[in-house]
């Protein structure tokens, strides 16, 4: 993925920098990469959980993503309860 490296367990914000489809933003746990999946350059497929406002899984989800509009959030910001390995800031 061209944006950086992106662990499993890394809490991201999806709207619509980083697909259309994201009209309402989500938060996501990140689990992988799909890498078996052609994409168009600047897409990638990824494997996520989907967390609700109290930071539970509620959908276990591939989707299409640029991977240059990835934010990362750090749990402060997420409110979700969970720790993540590294905070990280969208550069």
């Amino acid at each position: 993925m061209k944006a950086g490296p992106i662990l499993a367990g890394d809490l991201l914000h999806l709207d619509r920098a980083a697909s259309v489809q994201f009209c309402r933003p989500i938060t996501v746990r990140f689990i992988r990469e799909i890498t078996d999946r052609q994409t168009f350059d600047g897409w990638a497929w990824i494997e996520a959980y989907e967390l609700n406002a109290g930071g539970d899984a509620i959908a276990r989800r591939k989707l299409f993503v640029q991977p240059a509009g990835l934010r990362w959030l750090n749990p402060a910001v997420a409110d979700c309860g969970h720790t993540a390995r590294r905070p990280r800031i969208p550069a």
